[in-house]
């Protein structure tokens, strides 16, 4: 048997059992573009930039658990691809980019768009590598698979030389059996523990987050909390792990965290957290747990050692994946009548608090919407949210729950919903797909319409536009009240833009249209824009920027009266 080095690539991708593969086409593996053609077991999605590919790869290994491929050419192809890449590392999900490369007689002389990724990539993947001898493909494919997929995943990448596609291996290697990932379970003993220092808490609470969470272990970590009375937050843009409807959740320690959640995980006596690498964004600038001592007890389970006591030390470390701690955690006999039930209930009562805001007052009131939402979405939504202050309304005012899902990059990347929005409904074709974007995060990947267009695929996108870069223009009222630079947005006609990708789209301006215009849209399971025209005032879900300018000027009247005191 004789194959090509493109062959070999898509043989070892049929091997292990890839179904998505994203990409943009370049010359530099055109002999792999080729080669899928032989292989209808892997749906080629053509996208129109290699970063709205990127997040396609990503939001369907999120959504899946499993790696899909994403194909680029080299340089420019390779540099447009690396902000999915950089979210994919931060948000843990496994990747698979294989990358044109120049030729191998090339090498070293800065050939025509010629990157050496081991160095570029190498701080935003879990492991880059080239591949300059055809007959190791089966080998390094087979590599690149387990290390995305075990411990804690993440992208892997390899380069691809064009002339070593063409290679031809006599009798190349047979993989045998698609990978399977490793991941730590946890120990009888450790469990054990966790029930003793459990036990002798006052005020504890549960922290979930991370990747790797399925529909079961979200339901074995509620049973576990339930069955002690324990309150549960989640980390950065994982609220689906948990139903926000049930009594235990007490919200996210996202952006726009509670400050009565924050107060809440300050007072906690013990903090069990499961999945979560309690990175910057869920500890609030790590300003709720203490460095390196925590100043209480901390159970963190972590499928990476590696994660474990990197920034905070530990009373129990355990190095597990959340759906082998999640099973595990609720099969242990539960903690009869513990003392923390009035805890439990206040931490409950004051997420409901913060759900339960005022009407804004404005045509399109965004807490109704939301509210709308949530009594019309069926439970097998997928949610894609991109970066922006506009997040705050679906982020706190909406019921995530399984085997509904969001999907957002915790790693704050702009231009991710629309791209991941038309990836989820290839992975879920028959549910209800609604992608929150702002107008300009809008405008950094909004050219995949024609993705979605060319796919027939019809999730609903929901444009926030109110004429700015609103979270960058909440930080500089912040600091220089009144001083606007560089973040208002001259947008186009979305509406119209709409159309000429063949999308259906309407600009809403009201609530009661907003009504209207989902329900027509949801029935139709048509690619549809709305066009939400916010008040610019509406900046927060928390504050106006009147109130953000009136408080920076409160802020600077005291400042003046210290030093005239001082």
């Amino acid at each position: 048997m004789k194959r090509t080095g493109g062959q070999l690539i898509v043989d070892a991708l049929v091997a292990h059992g890839v179904q998505m593969a994203y990409a943009v086409a370049g010359e530099s593996y055109l002999e792999v573009l080729d080669a899928l053609l032989d292989a209808p077991s892997i749906k080629v999605v053509t996208c129109r930039q290699e970063g709205g590919a990127a997040f396609m790869a990503e939001a369907y290994g999120k959504l899946t658990g499993k790696p899909a491929a994403l194909f680029v050419t080299r340089g420019p192809g390779a540099s447009n691809a690396s902000i999915g890449i950089h979210t994919a590392f931060q948000d843990s999900t496994p990747m698979i980019v294989l990358i044109g490369q120049v030729s191998r007689q090339q090498l070293e002389r800065e050939a025509f768009q010629e990157v050496d990724y081991r160095r570029f990539y190498s701080e935003i993947t879990k492991w880059t590598a080239q591949i300059d001898i055809a007959d190791r493909i089966p080998e390094l494919m087979s590599h690149a698979f387990h290390v995305a997929t075990s411990g804690r995943p993440g992208p892997v990448a390899l380069a691809l030389p064009e002339d070593m596609l063409r290679d031809v291996v006599a009798n190349p290697a047979v993989v045998q059996a698609a990978y399977r990932p490793t991941v730590a379970h946890p120990g009888a003993d450790d469990l054990d523990e966790v029930m003793k220092l459990l036990a002798k808490a006052e005020r504890p609470m549960v922290l979930v987050g991370g990747s790797g969470w399925t529909d079961e272990a979200g339901a074995n970590i509620a049973a576990f909390a339930t069955e002690n009375d324990l309150p549960v937050c989640c980390s950065f843009r994982r609220q689906d792990v948990v139903d926000n409807r049930l009594p235990i959740f007490c919200g996210d320690l996202g952006t726009g965290a509670s400050p009565t959640l924050v107060a809440k995980v300050k007072e906690a006596d013990l903090l069990l957290v499961v999945g979560a690498r309690v990175g910057e964004i869920t500890s609030q600038s790590y300003g709720v747990v203490g460095i390196p001592e925590p100043g209480r007890t901390l159970i963190h389970i972590h499928v990476s050692a590696e994660e474990i006591g990197r920034v905070y030390r530990p009373t129990l470390g355990i190095q597990s994946g959340v759906v082998q701690a999640a099973e595990g955690l609720k099969n242990l006999e539960p903690i009869g009548n513990p003392r923390w039930a009035e805890w439990r209930k206040s931490c409950r009562a004051a997420f409901d608090a913060g759900r339960a805001a005022k009407a804004t007052g404005h045509k399109l009131d965004l807490i109704a919407a939301m509210d709308f939402l949530n009594s019309t979405l069926p439970d097998d939504h997928v949610i894609t949210i991109d970066a922006g202050n506009f997040s705050g309304w679906p982020q706190r005012f909406f019921n995530f729950r399984r085997p509904g899902r969001q999907l957002g990059p915790t790693n704050g990347a702009m231009g991710y919903s629309v791209p991941a929005a038309i990836s989820a409904k290839f992975a879920r074709p028959e549910s209800t797909v609604v992608s929150f974007v702002g107008d300009g995060g809008f405008l950094m990947n909004g050219q995949e319409l024609a993705t979605s267009m060319q796919q027939g695929l019809g999730p609903i996108v929901l444009i926030f536009n109110n004429g700015m870069y609103g979270t960058i223009r909440m930080h500089q009222e912040r600091r220089f009240p009144g001083r606007v630079s560089a973040t208002d947005l001259h947008n186009p006609d979305f509406v119209a833009l709409a159309k000429a990708y063949g999308a259906d789209a309407e600009k809403v301006e009201t609530t009661e249209d907003f009504k209207r215009a989902f329900t027509a849209a949801a029935k139709r399971k048509t690619l549809t824009v709305l066009e939400l025209m916010i008040d610019p005032e509406q900046i927060t879900t928390r504050a106006t920027i009147a109130d953000i300018r009136a408080d920076a000027a409160k802020r600077s009247a005291a400042g003046k009266a210290f030093e005239e005191a001082t």
